[in-house]
């Protein structure tokens, strides 16, 4: 009887060796298979934009897209060898954005007549091939997520340095009314705040681990919430009076509400205090009220989004033009679109970065933009099911962080196309023209691919699947 009451545990461990070898090569083989289906999709866009556009097929940009599919692939080559377990979804999906933002700037480039060698879709697929080649550098390079909590400190400064940037004098551009870029000469090249949101999420992850107790436990409560005490409220204050600053000096009401929201939502996760929601929240609203009674800017965005289509606002200089041309090459599209490359979206001023959503609205129609916004919607649930799978504290709050972020941003965007918030400058992750943003949206995707490998290398969490 002992003998046999002991033989499941001694062939437990056998087992256990099996599902873990058998497990990552599942995952990285599906993986593949959802990554060929992706870039298929992507050269599928670019031939319909071209027979849509011009009635013929052009191979010089299928060339280069293929090039791109190449170097995605590299990365998941090098998955295999570094990050085994990692998950299988969050490549394929930043894959087909990409590609379909890139299907999308080369449609509007040939509207434009402009589809050579310095097209603005040719400049994006070279973006998108530094950032590919930056997510395997930091596949690469960072073999432990933890070994980012020892730069908790360092990444606060870099944050901090990365947004003053733009506001040293002779390196920062003014571009579209917000002082958030840098550059040489009259070009503005690099959009420095993109990277800051990685490093305030280090920060930010770090600096909650280790302040956790105090900022949960100690308070008094009221109304039923636990509020804290107002010596624990310093950063909280901190965060607020930066995010301010950023709309003040940087004109940039967008990038103001994505930090102040990425603190706020860290912050809720390590504590499990909705007091700290509600009194962030009743800071930044407040001071966005008090801004838009005080800043031109910003009352100028307020008034776009509450009188759009007064025909005053409308024509007024830095009026409602632009969200009213993409509310009606929304609605042109329909629910099925006019098909890629038979839409107008150059109609609409910008409409390949901040209007990119638009355009896409017009031509794949509310069927098109649903199935993308369902897409971000995986992305961000697969990030937060790495974040809250996590055995440790750092890696739960940096998940959930880099996926809200994405999260917070694709809504800031979208609201403010549709209408339902005030317009902002953001880009739409993945999808917009932008260096800066396939960079960081980029490195976002290769820091939760580690994250995952880490989680799903814990015995326990290898042996559930």
């Amino acid at each position: 009887m002992t003998d046999r009451a002991t033989r499941p545990d001694e062939r437990a461990p056998a087992t256990e060796g099996v599902r873990r070898i058998r497990l990552p090569q599942k995952l990285r083989n599906l993986e593949f298979w959802l990554l060929l289906a992706a870039c298929l999709i992507n050269a599928g866009a670019i031939v319909l934009v071209q027979l849509g556009a011009m009635g013929r097929v052009d191979t010089q940009l299928v060339l280069l897209g293929a090039g791109l599919s190449a170097l995605v692939f590299g990365l998941h080559i090098a998955m295999r060898f570094v990050a085994r377990d990692a998950d299988p979804f969050l490549l394929p999906i930043a894959t087909l954005l990409n590609g379909l933002g890139i299907a999308m700037i080369y449609r509007i480039d040939i509207a434009y007549g402009d589809a050579g060698w310095q097209s603005a879709a040719v400049r994006q697929i070279v973006w998108s091939a530094i950032a590919i080649i930056a997510a395997i550098a930091t596949i690469l390079l960072l073999r432990n997520h933890r070994t980012l909590f020892r730069y908790t400190y360092v990444s606060g400064l870099i944050a901090i340095v990365l947004l003053l940037l733009p506001l040293v004098p002779g390196l920062g551009r003014e571009v579209s009314g917000a002082r958030v870029w840098i550059g040489f000469g009259d070009i503005a090249t690099f959009q420095p705040g993109e990277i800051a949101k990685i490093a305030l999420a280090v920060f930010f992850a770090g600096y909650l681990v280790r302040n956790r107790d105090s900022l949960s436990m100690v308070g008094r409560r009221f109304l039923g919430m636990k509020f804290p005490r107002a010596r624990d409220l310093g950063p909280l204050l901190v965060v607020w009076a930066l995010s301010m600053s950023v709309i003040v000096f940087q004109r940039d009401l967008g990038t103001a509400l994505l930090y102040f929201g990425l603190f706020l939502v860290m912050l809720y996760v390590a504590t499990s205090r909705l007091s700290w929601v509600v009194l962030g929240l009743a800071l930044f609203f407040g001071g966005a009220i008090i801004a838009s009674q005080t800043l031109e800017y910003v009352n100028g965005r307020f008034r776009n989004w509450l009188d759009a289509f007064n025909p005053e606002v409308y024509e007024a200089a830095g009026g409602s033009y632009q969200l009213v041309q993409g509310l009606f090459g929304l609605a042109n599209g329909g629910l099925i679109g006019t098909g890629l490359g038979q839409g107008r979206p150059d109609l609409t001023p910008v409409p390949q970065s901040d209007y990119i959503i638009a355009s896409l609205g017009e031509e794949l129609g509310l069927a098109g933009v649903f199935v993308i916004l369902g897409l971000y919607v995986l992305f961000v649930a697969r990030g937060f099911r790495i974040g809250f799978a996590g055995q440790d504290d750092f890696g739960k709050l940096l998940g959930v962080g880099l996926s809200f972020v994405v999260a917070l941003q694709v809504f800031i965007v979208v609201g403010g196309v549709t209408r339902v918030i005030p317009l902002t400058g953001l880009t739409t992750p993945f999808l917009a023209a932008g260096g800066s943003s396939l960079v960081a949206n980029w490195i976002i995707v290769a820091l939760l691919l580690r994250l995952s490998d880490t989680v799903r290398n814990h015995p326990r969490l290898v042996i559930d699947g």
